[in-house]
């Protein structure tokens, strides 16, 4: 055999095992990213089990999941004016609609927080009950939006 052969068949040889080795790699990879999302399940289902027993989550380090650490912190439902102040922000509409929106939602589902009181805010795993409001009207006036009694019908209106 001629030297050029002997080169050419190490160089196949090479080739081949290289490629078997990329295999190996690709396999391995594959491997190492589904045990990465096990890890990210399990990470995620013990969060859902520490946010709260309603079955919502609250992002890490964002504004409700530190308000609602202010109101566990201090046991009691809280305004938004003095939940702001805590939280370090600065009370102003803008801060208070944002906050107050952020947080209804969470009350409209029935999840997490709950309002107590008019811009106060409580939660669920504390049993903070919604005071009922007595005051509260059960509807419009009676006779809202009926017409008013006409005195002289046969009158005409000018144009």
């Amino acid at each position: 055999m001629s030297e050029r052969a002997i080169i050419e068949a190490q160089i196949s040889k090479k080739t081949a095992e290289i490629q078997g080795l990329e295999e190996k790699l690709k396999a391995a990879k594959v491997y190492m990213k589904a045990l990465k999302d096990v890890l990210k399940a399990i990470d995620k289902g013990s969060a859902e089990g520490a946010a709260g027993d309603a079955g919502a989550t609250l992002r890490k380090g964002s504004l409700v999941a530190q308000a609602r650490d202010v109101i566990l912190e201090r046991g009691n439902p809280i305004h938004v004016d003095e939940l702001l102040e805590a939280l370090g922000r600065e009370v102003t509409r803008e801060t208070k609609a944002s906050l107050t929106g952020s947080l209804a939602a969470y009350v409209r589902k029935a999840e997490i927080f709950t309002r107590p009181a008019p811009s106060t805010f409580g939660l669920v795993e504390l049993d903070h009950q919604e005071i009922a409001d007595e005051d509260q009207d059960d509807g419009p006036p009676q006779g809202f939006g009926g017409y008013a009694p006409v005195e002289d019908a046969d009158d005409e209106i000018p144009f």
